[in-house]
């Protein structure tokens, strides 16, 4: 319970998915799928791509920054993305931005850790 607002803490759920960079998603799409990843959003011709397989995603992102330097993305489940934005920002971190509702069904944001690994914390959106 937080003693400031009387409400209950925003809890970690799960790990919902990893997101890697890709130069080319015309050839990464069809090479996930001859793995037999299903393919929930996206596609060869996107910026962003989900395989979604049991309660997980792996999720490809286009970059075309040069050579790849940035490693992905870490998404966590949690039980409330706003809780869990205003308790970052009451410890004085810094989300790249507030959080937002996405055209593939989740409420998420991301922020950087100090070693600049970045994370999204998500949750999916009640149709």
């Amino acid at each position: 319970m937080n003693p400031t607002s009387g409400q209950a803490e925003p809890l970690i759920e799960s790990l919902s998915a990893i997101t890697l960079a890709t130069h080319d998603m015309a050839r990464a799409v069809p090479f996930y799928e001859a793995l037999g990843f299903p393919r929930k959003f996206g596609g060869p011709d996107e910026a962003f791509t989900s395989f979604a397989f049991g309660m997980s995603f792996l999720n490809l992102i286009a970059d075309t920054r040069g050579p790849i330097n940035w490693w992905g993305r870490v998404i966590v489940y949690v039980s409330d993305v706003d809780g869990v934005y205003q308790k970052a920002l009451a410890a004085g971190l810094r989300p790249e931005f507030p959080p937002s509702d996405a055209p593939w069904g989740e409420r998420y944001f991301h922020i950087v850790d100090p070693d600049g690994h970045e994370l999204s914390f998500a949750r999916p959106l009640r149709v």
